[in-house]
């Protein structure tokens, strides 16, 4: 257990810690951030997915029996979320924000910086076409809570549109025929890629550091617990006991627990914001299970562990 909070946490944390205070004593400023996530989002993590997946075993990278079980937990969870809170979080606007911050996991960031660092390449691999198919199903349920609560005008062929250009999709869906035809790749386009790639997450981390937002929970206490004991507690408990109980173990859990883990996805607080939700109480639910995140996937991954699970 010592060694994955080392070697796997330990790196996050200081990343993160460094973002937020280069960019509290102004070294770094709104615009790189804004430039440094859209050069992450936009380039270098659709390389560094595109490059894991094109390179590794076909049959290990698109795991459809993990996909769908993921697909499956997820949507069960977000309906007995949505029921909870319907009945228990006040204002009725804050509903949604809620809900989304309590299963919308920042996998493509975070939770493949776990598996990078736990797993290597092979992690990344297997991760990367699981939280591509995830993530569309995130954007999903979020467009829908959303709108429902907020009356919001982002519409499904909005969303569609979004997903279909989505860089990171794009790179994933491209990659897999070079993983299953087994297409070589020149090396130099290879060396150069992997160049580029080593940047991704250093630099998406410390972009996340900078945008994490604290200030007074005392009015939102009761909705941010909810949102992080779902999301750093509950969420992960469910995606795990289903892959156990479908059979995964290993590594395939591991991967399982440490994307459904981490904390809740930046891209949470712009659909709020854009759709004229409460986006304070969003960057609050970002930045506190940012932080909870840390302990608890300790120890929820030295159980396993303990348990020889994964």
């Amino acid at each position: 257990m010592f060694t994955f909070i080392a070697n796997t946490l330990v790196p996050v944390l200081i990343l993160l810690l460094m973002g937020w205070g280069l960019y509290r004593y102004k070294i770094l400023n709104e615009g790189f951030v804004e430039a440094g996530s859209k050069l992450v989002f936009n380039l270098a993590l659709p390389a560094l997915l595109f490059l894991s997946i094109s390179q590794s075993d076909f049959s290990h990278a698109a795991n459809l029996p993990l996909i769908v079980t993921g697909a499956v937990s997820t949507t069960l969870f977000f309906a007995v979320l949505m029921l909870f809170c319907h009945r228990s979080v006040s204002p009725p606007s804050a509903r949604g924000v809620v809900i989304q911050g309590g299963f919308r996991a920042n996998m493509g960031i975070i939770g493949l910086a776990y598996c990078a660092n736990t797993y290597g390449t092979e992690g990344i691999a297997v991760a990367s076409v699981y939280l591509g198919s995830i993530t569309i199903l995130f954007n999903i349920l979020s467009v829908f809570v959303l709108n429902f609560y907020l009356d919001g005008k982002r519409s499904l062929l909005h969303t569609i549109k979004g997903m279909l250009t989505n860089p990171l999709i794009i790179a994933i869906v491209a990659a897999l025929p070079f993983s299953y035809l087994q297409i070589s790749i020149p090396e130099w386009i290879l060396k150069t890629g992997h160049y580029f790639a080593q940047l991704t997450l250093p630099l998406a981390l410390i972009c996340t550091g900078a945008s994490l937002q604290f200030r007074s929970f005392s009015a939102d206490w009761f909705n941010i617990v909810v949102a992080t004991v779902c999301k750093c507690v509950l969420y992960p408990a469910v995606m795990v006991f289903a892959a156990y109980s479908m059979g995964f173990r290993d590594t395939a859990l591991g991967i399982v627990l440490l994307l459904a883990i981490a904390p809740t996805a930046a891209a949470s607080y712009v659909m709020v914001r854009n759709l004229g939700g409460d986006h304070r109480l969003a960057a609050s639910i970002i930045a506190v299970t940012t932080l909870v995140s840390l302990p608890v996937t300790a120890a929820a991954f030295g159980a396993l562990r303990y348990w020889q699970l994964i």
